[in-house]
């Protein structure tokens, strides 16, 4: 039995993978800008945001949205 999701478009994508996608597509500041948060605006680093990220599931889900309307 396979647990494939078709139908979900963040399927196999880590969230260190939409982070790193996101910064370069953006960069700190414009994230810092579309989604308010400290591990965005001070002194951001990818290890500092994961942590916040991980922990904290608003923020998760904003940066999920960023991720995919990252091309629209």
């Amino acid at each position: 039995m396979t647990n494939a999701q078709p139908n979900n478009p963040l399927h196999g994508k880590t969230l260190e993978t939409m982070l790193n996608e996101l910064v370069a597509h953006y960069g700190w500041e414009e994230m810092g800008y579309r989604i308010n948060i400290r591990c965005f605006t001070d002194n951001p680093s990818i290890k500092s945001s994961l942590t916040f990220l991980r922990k904290t599931p608003w923020a998760r889900q904003k940066v999920e949205e960023l991720y995919l309307n990252m091309n629209d």
